[in-house]
Parts: C-alpha cells; structure tokens; sequence
C-alpha cells in the first residue's frame, strides 16, 4: 500500500500550505498549534492566495446591520377624519348626481321620483314641521333603547353565571327575532294603547338581541388560562365574572350596541306606522298618502342621518369606556 506524500517537514502537503485537517484553510487566524513562525507565515500567505482567487475584487462586503423602521408619527386629527369621510361623501355625492341626472333626463314625475334637489329645497321649507317630528321619534328611541340594554345586560349577565338558565332561555330569545314585527306592533299597541309604552316595547323587543348576544359571545370568548390563573390565586366565581369575563367582553358589547342602535330607530318608525300621534314614522306615512314623495324622501333623509349620529356616538363611548381595546388596536395595525 502507497504511504500519503509528504512535504519537507513530514506533514501533508494540505497541513503545509496552511491548513487544518478538515477545517478548510486557516488564513487570518495565525499558525496553527504546534508551528512555528516561518509555516505560520506560509499558512498566512497561502490563505491570502486562496482567499484572493475565491473573491478576485478583495474582501466581500459585509452586509450592514438591519436597522429597524422608525414608528410613524400619528396622522393629523383633520387628515385622518378626511381618510374616514372623505370616501363616503365621495360616493354619495356620485349617487346623488346619477340620481338628479336620471330624473331630470327621464322626465319622471316627482310624485313617483322627486330629484335630489326638490328633496332637500322642500325639506328644508318644512324643516320645523320635521323637527317637530323627530323629536318624539328620538324619545322613543333613546327611552326604548335604554330600556332594552338594561334587560339584554342582566339577562346576559344572568344566563352566564347560571348554566340552566341559558339552556331554558336561549332558544326562546333566537324565536322571538323570527316573528314578524309587522304583526307583533298591532297587537302590542291592542294591548298596551296608543301612548308612549308600546313604541317603547317595539324598539326593546328590536334591539336586544343584538346586545344579549354580543355579551355572551364576549362571555365565551374568555382565556381559559387566565381563568384556571385566577382560580388558582384563590378567585371565586364572582371575582373572576368582575375581573376578568366582564372587562374582555366589552368589545363584543359595543359591537352589539352598534348593530341595535342602528335598529332602535327603524323599530321607533315603524312603531309610530301602526299608531302615534306624532313622529317621523306618521308623518312618512300621512305624506306618502297625499302623494308627497319629496317630503317622504327628505324624512327618510333625517332618519339616515340620526342612524348614523346615533352610530357614531357609540364609538365615542366606547374610546371613554374602555380606552385600552382602542390602543391595542392601534399597536396592533
């Protein structure tokens, strides 16, 4: 069997020219254990050689540090509510302008389709008349729906810390959101008369669902181990329901009280359809009966409007209720 060749000093040629069995060459790091000045030298040429013909421009560039990006400044109050209405006013105002375009081209009847402009020009000359009618429909709207959120809430509240309780009551709430209001307001107002109870009755009977299952969602939604951590810390039931379950659910509750609010005022109206003396929903109905569909639009207009102001005023009491789900939002995004 051949013996390896060796170089001058009794070592492998490889060892020679400056390298360490395995290890790929040594340039750079100094003589390798055991040589001396003289093969260290070699070893530091030789790497230098190697290195020269791998990268024939010289050393490779080092890659620089990644540098993390600066946190944006916060939009300008005025930039971010122009973000936030600017594309639905824009829309709007596209509708409107088909709309007026459409009527005035066809030639339609205002009785059948008043333009945009007749809509506003006469509601604003009937502007206290609507006035006069909104007022009412917002009380019934505002006492109804507080009304609403005080049962929905203690329903809630008891159907969680009572198992039975929301096993003998749950089905009963998804049924009553199955019935037609058209059929439940006459009867209420049969039972109840024409005042101010049965319209109060109609808007909590639209609204509460929305909140009673929103809180319970919210309810469910709780970290179980942050429960058993609790538990553990020698916790009871109620103090946990108070620390920990109730807080986590206001989320869900505001996302409820958004889509109920939103329905209060439509229950309100409708309400007043069947029987009122007063109220944007008899007066719709008194004007589409002489045929005055501007005045029919220019109501509807008004009842948007609350929808939305009323909408809008739950997230200004959510950011004052419960500031910190805003700001992990934000950090979130």
């Amino acid at each position: 069997m051949a013996l390896p060749a060796t170089g001058a000093q009794g070592r492998p040629p490889a060892q020679e020219a400056g390298t360490s069995p395995g290890y790929g060459p040594t340039a750079g790091y100094g003589p390798s254990p055991g040589q001396g000045g003289t093969l260290g030298q070699e070893g530091t040429d030789s790497g230098r050689a190697l290195r020269l013909r791998a990268f024939p421009g010289g050393r490779p560039a080092m890659r620089p540090a990644r540098r993390e990006r600066p946190n944006r400044a916060a939009p300008h109050p005025a930039r971010r509510a122009l973000r936030l209405v600017g594309p639905p006013l824009a829309v709007t105002a596209v509708a409107l302008g088909l709309w007026q375009w459409l009527a005035t081209l066809a030639h339609v009847r205002p009785q059948i389709l008043p333009t945009p402009w007749l809509v506003v020009s006469q509601g604003w000359q009937w502007r206290s008349v609507i006035w006069a009618n909104t007022l009412p429909t917002l009380e019934e709207t505002f006492a109804g729906f507080g009304a609403s959120l005080v049962c929905a809430t203690a329903l809630a509240v008891a159907m969680r810390l009572v198992p039975a309780c929301r096993r003998a009551i749950y089905p009963f709430l998804v049924v009553s959101q199955t019935l037609p209001l058209i059929a439940i307001a006459p009867i209420v107002d049969l039972w109840l008369g024409f005042g101010l109870v049965p319209k109060l009755v109609v808007v909590a009977i639209v609204t509460f669902f929305p909140v009673t299952v929103g809180l319970m969602e919210g309810f469910d939604s709780t970290d179980p181990d942050a429960v058993n951590l609790l538990r553990s810390m020698g916790a009871g039931r109620l103090a946990v329901f108070r620390r920990l379950e109730l807080p986590g659910a206001m989320p869900y509750f505001f996302a409820g009280l958004r889509i109920a609010i939103t329905y209060a005022v439509v229950g309100a109206i409708f309400a007043e359809y069947v029987g009122a003396s007063s109220g944007l929903g008899i007066f719709m109905s008194e004007q589409a009966n002489q045929f005055r569909t501007d005045l029919v639009y220019a109501a509807v207009a008004v009842t948007a409007l609350v929808s939305v102001a009323l909408f809008g005023l739950t997230w200004l009491v959510q950011r004052v209720a419960i500031p910190w789900y805003g700001r992990s939002r934000r950090a979130r995004h």
